[in-house]
């Protein structure tokens, strides 16, 4: 009775050990460098070919700052009465819990300071805006 000897077959199986390592790797440099590039305020900003705002929208709630960086908000009361820090958080959070999704502008003087706007800006995400758009006027032609 011969015997027959049973061949090796190679092993077809990827050891897949050294791919989660790296992948493992790669989520922790992730993980800590994520946060590192979100330090500012998440702004929308419009381009210079950009479409007007839809007309069919609710009102957008709009927030401007004057050349003299004062506050004025065109919900809640008199749009050209000056209005703090704290009522502008108050308004603005006010209109989100009724119309989550309203449009939120700022509209910016050309002569204020860019920390004024800024701030402005950080005021409104505290309040829960989520995006901001700055209004601009249409670039005049030939100039």
């Amino acid at each position: 009775m011969a015997r027959q000897r049973k061949r090796k077959r190679p092993m077809s199986e990827i050891n897949v050990v050294p791919y989660i390592d790296v992948m493992l790797v790669m989520l922790v440099i992730f993980m800590i460098t994520a946060p590192l590039l979100n330090q500012g305020v998440d702004v929308d900003l419009p381009q210079a070919d950009g479409e007007p705002m839809d007309d069919t929208q609710q009102d957008p709630v709009v927030l401007t700052v004057d050349a003299q960086g004062r506050y004025f908000l065109n919900v809640g009361g008199d749009p050209e009465q000056e209005i703090d820090a704290e009522t502008l958080l108050l308004r603005t959070a006010a209109v989100l819990r009724q119309r989550p999704r309203a449009a939120v502008l700022v509209r910016g003087d050309s002569s204020v300071g860019y920390g004024r706007v800024v701030a402005a800006m950080s005021l409104l995400q505290q309040a829960g805006v989520a995006k901001v758009g700055l209004v601009t006027e249409p670039l005049e032609e030939g100039g």
